[in-house]
């Protein structure tokens, strides 16, 4: 059999695949309707339950927060001013006190037009426009969010804040306050010193005893409507913190003497021209300061206008100077204690005296060899009288008995800023001191440091510490003492009575220094100075004269202490200064005259 190539090949015939089946014609098949609302039933209660939980949280859980949040937007809080307490004299007159008064503020998110706002007030509240605005423009609080609250003055006039209100300005409100009122105006501006802004004591006693007179504020939050409806919503959030007011005091200084020194002080020391001045009464028995003058002085409800270097500066406690020749009582009173000397000891005068590179003489010549005792060598001040009892008594002896005066050191009577003047013990001294420091140079101190040396004197040698503050006062009417002064024995009593009796003679003695402070009816033991002022650690020009006494000599009540710098000379208007003052002082207390008649004092013949 022949092969047949492949190619040659027929394929075989394929059979015609077989059709399938068909179904017979009918509806379509439908879904199935109960497992699409089962999808449809969870999705809807997922989204309820999420709701659900979350009205829950915001509802319970957040809640709070919430509420807070919204409740801090709709409060205002306003500060509730502590009154502040009285300053009273040693009667209980008004030397300063709280007046009713106003508060102006604003809200800064309800001012409409901010630069219409600030240029109406700037008048009415005495303020620049330019101050006024950054308070009234809306701005942040330093937490955060928008500032509500701004004080824009404190203290105003209840007729001027009653204008401000019935201009009908948004957003500017008042609200009660107090206004600090001095009835005396300068009456012991010098010591009382005055308040600031939100009653805050910047000088004086006001500064000093702020903290007792100030009390502590109060607060008022309460809840307001937005928008139109600002007021104060009706069983809304209130609280209110009531404010503690401040405690009054009362003063040892009397206010008609106050009155009285002032006026006398003023009217002397311009007679002379004086630079500056002051005059200090003292209750010799208690060191209570009864009365505390200064020159110049100012108006403290005013007192902006003044100079704080010198019509504000109570002169008494604050300017150190050389005392002079008052500082000789002090000399003589330690070397009568100290037993170095006696009342019938004579001094030997001489030709004037070298100590160091300083030659000392005195002002009222004696001829070399002259005899004289205590009384005339207080009547004339005699320099070289007293630098002989300093030698007798030594350096180191007469310092101890500076301190135990109190000099080097504030009196702490009360004023702030006092002055500690200075005294320096002998490793300190130059040659000349030797005869500077006994006779008052090279030595400073204040006025008040002075009168309580006489006072001490006064007082049968008893240190009694000067105080200007006798009592605080309680809310419910009671008292509170302050603090007993200091005291101390720092002479015996017979070395104090035989200075004084010694003293009398500056005040009896014919041609004395310290004639011109006589008084009639009383006797009067006292001493004169002329001591220098420093400045910059050198002698200035001019004289700081001084004049003080105690009254009645053979029982003192009083020191009266007068001093006034007076750069074109002109000190001796001290002593009518004291006269007039110490007579006053006497009258007003009712001080009866002097029973005896003052000793005769023998004195030396040449």
């Amino acid at each position: 059999r022949r092969s047949v190539p492949a190619s040659r090949e027929r394929a075989a015939p394929r059979k015609p695949p077989r059709p399938a089946p068909r179904r017979p014609a009918g509806p379509p098949r439908l879904g199935n309707p109960r497992r699409r609302l089962r999808v449809a039933t969870v999705l809807a209660l997922t989204m309820f339950a999420v709701i659900g939980l979350r009205l829950i949280a915001l509802q319970v859980t957040d809640a709070p927060a919430y509420a807070k949040e919204g409740l801090e937007t709709r409060l205002r809080p306003v500060q509730l001013p502590a009154p502040r307490g009285a300053i009273l004299d040693r009667d209980g007159n008004v030397l300063a006190h709280s007046v009713d008064a106003r508060f102006i503020y604003v809200d800064p998110t309800q001012v409409k037009d901010p630069e219409h706002v600030a240029e109406v007030l700037s008048p009415l509240l005495g303020m620049a426009k330019s101050d006024l605005l950054p308070k009234i423009k809306p701005h942040k609080r330093p937490g955060g969010g928008a500032a509500q609250f701004e004080y824009l003055r404190r203290g105003v006039d209840v007729d001027r804040a009653n204008r401000i209100l019935a201009l009908n300005l948004p957003g500017i409100y008042a609200g009660r306050d107090e206004r600090r009122d001095v009835p005396g105006h300068d009456l012991a501006a010098n010591l009382i010193g005055f308040t600031g802004t939100g009653m805050l004591g910047l000088e004086g006693m006001e500064a000093r005893y702020d903290d007792v007179l100030r009390g502590v504020d109060g607060k008022l939050v309460y809840e307001v409507g937005r928008g139109d409806l600002n007021a104060e919503i009706p069983g809304g959030y209130r609280k209110e913190t009531p404010a503690q007011p401040g405690r009054s005091m009362r003063l040892t200084v009397d206010r008609d003497l106050q009155f009285l020194t002032q006026q006398t002080l003023t009217q002397q020391l311009k007679q002379v021209r004086a630079e500056f001045g002051a005059a200090v009464v003292l209750d010799v028995r208690t060191g209570e300061v009864v009365a505390q003058a200064s020159y110049p002085t100012y108006n403290a409800a005013d007192w902006q206008k003044y100079d704080p270097s010198r019509e504000r500066v109570d002169v008494a406690s604050s300017v150190v100077v050389d005392p002079g020749s008052v500082h000789k009582a002090l000399t003589i009173g330690a070397a009568l204690d100290a037993g170095v000397i006696t009342p019938d000891t004579e001094f030997t005068m001489t030709a004037p005296v070298t100590k160091g590179d300083a030659v000392y003489r005195d002002t009222h010549y004696h001829p070399p060899g002259t005899k004289i005792k205590l009384p005339e060598l207080l009547a004339f001040s005699s320099n070289l009288g007293t630098i002989q009892i300093a030698d007798r008594l030594g350096a180191d002896k007469l310092y101890e008995y500076q301190r135990e005066f109190g000099l080097g050191a504030p009196t702490g009577e009360g004023v702030p800023g006092e002055a500690a003047g200075l005294v320096q013990p002998p490793k300190n001294w130059s040659g000349s001191s030797y005869g500077s420091i006994p006779i008052g140079h090279g030595v400073s101190t204040t006025l008040i440091q002075m009168a309580a040396v006489f006072a001490t004197i006064a007082n049968d040698g008893k240190y009694v510490q000067p105080h200007l503050v006798q009592a605080l006062l309680n809310q419910d009417g009671s008292t509170n003492k302050v603090t007993q002064p200091t005291t101390r024995q720092v002479i015996s009593p017979t070395a104090a009575r035989e200075l004084r009796l010694a003293m009398e003679a500056v005040t009896t003695v014919p041609n004395a220094t310290g004639i011109t402070g006589a008084i009639r009816g009383y006797r009067v033991a006292a001493k004169t100075g002329t001591g220098k002022r420093v400045v910059n650690g050198k002698y200035v020009g001019g004289d700081v004269a001084s004049f003080i006494g105690m009254a009645p000599a053979e029982n003192p009540r009083y020191v009266v202490a007068v001093m006034a710098y007076t750069p074109g000379g002109g000190g001796a208007i001290c002593g009518p200064a004291f006269r007039e003052v110490m007579a006053a002082t006497l009258a007003h207390y009712k001080v009866p005259p002097t029973g005896t008649r003052p000793p005769k004092f023998e004195l030396s013949k040449w």
